[in-house]
């Protein structure tokens, strides 16, 4: 640890940081983007490899670098196919990420936080209490783990990735744009920012700096339509009330044909009655927008809270009388606690490990 603690991890660093780290070495900045398209190349884990680089620049960077891994997971695979990574952190933490497969798409949900500060009701990560940020590094290569877990599986490609594993991914903004940075940088992992999606309960500051700053698409978790109701569920709400969300994201910077996701959790007899969702479509109107319609996941003290498939049909008939496009998104992982808000990293189990 003394010896990774000294050296500089290369994975945290966007191209333009390896640039300047480049530079501080005595060398050209061609090498930093040279080093940044040789990091995120699959089965890349020594300097050795490197083999455009000289032989002297090589060794150089043995001693002033090094480049981070995930090289061992706890690996659950859920009967749908979901796919539960557990990856432990060099202090010891352990962080979820999980691999939703579809028949047109491979998805990734990242987590950006040790546990999670914002304290939803509904979810397992906020119980866990907050331990700490994800470096860039930590984010980034849980994506380069499951990406090199996939083709050594045969698993075809990751083609998705959505920020809405454990933490809330804009209370770490400055990690998250370096890793999206990292993501979408075609030498880095070459993702689409239309194929990246970022979830918040509403920080808006935060927000309306992501949509400035990047073009990936935005999630917003909102849960209720009255502040009695939203901050009792989500406690963010009395800092930053619905009707400042709600405008916030009437101003967001996106470009045209961009929709942003809404993200309702039916709660029985909480906020899913006909009149939560007439409400619902009076709060959003005018908003280009997609709502995604959650039952509440079991888990310890959820057992008696899913709501009927019925109501969740009424809810969705109502507000596609009023023009929304409404999904009603199906459970994944539940049966590995890695359906959303269940991830809480609270299981370890040395034996189940599985060499990536």
């Amino acid at each position: 640890m003394c010896a990774h603690q000294e050296k500089t991890d290369l994975k945290n660093l966007t191209q333009e940081q390896l640039v300047n780290f480049v530079e501080s070495l005595e060398q050209p900045a061609f090498r930093g983007r040279q080093l940044l398209a040789w990091i995120y190349k699959a089965g890349i884990t020594e300097f050795e490899q490197m083999t455009d680089l000289a032989k002297k620049f090589r060794k150089v960077l043995e001693h002033a670098a090094r480049m981070s891994r995930f090289d061992q997971a706890v690996i659950e695979i859920s009967r749908d196919g979901s796919v539960k990574f557990g990856f432990r952190l060099e202090d010891g933490h352990v962080i979820e990420s999980v691999l939703i497969p579809e028949e047109d798409r491979n998805t990734l949900c990242v987590s950006t936080q040790v546990g999670c500060a914002m304290g939803c009701t509904f979810c397992l990560t906020g119980k866990m209490g907050f331990s700490r940020n994800l470096s860039t590094a930590e984010i980034v290569n849980q994506v380069c783990a499951v990406r090199d877990w996939m083709e050594h599986n045969d698993r075809g490609k990751l083609s998705n990735l959505v920020f809405m594993g454990m933490g809330e991914p804009l209370a770490n903004f400055d990690n998250l744009l370096d890793s999206i940075s990292i993501l979408t940088e075609q030498r880095g992992l070459d993702f689409s920012e239309r194929r990246i999606t970022v979830s918040t309960c509403g920080l808006i500051p935060q927000m309306l700096q992501l949509g400035t700053a990047t073009n990936v698409n935005l999630a917003i978790s909102l849960h209720a339509v009255d502040d009695t109701t939203r901050s009792s569920v989500m406690p963010v709400n009395k800092k930053y009330p619905i009707a400042d969300l709600i405008e916030a994201c009437r101003k967001y910077p996106q470009k045209k044909r961009k929709r942003i996701m809404f993200e309702y959790t039916l709660v029985p007899g909480v906020n899913d009655t006909d009149a939560d969702a007439h409400k619902l479509a009076e709060l959003l109107v005018a908003i280009p927008c997609k709502i995604n319609l959650l039952a509440i996941n079991s888990g310890e003290e959820n057992s008696a809270l899913k709501v009927s498939r019925q109501r969740i049909l009424r809810f969705q008939a109502i507000l596609r009388e009023h023009d929304f496009t409404v999904f009603i998104r199906q459970s994944r992982g539940d049966d590995i606690s890695a359906a959303c808000g269940q991830l809480a990293g609270k299981e370890w189990d040395e034996n189940r490990s599985t060499l990536l």
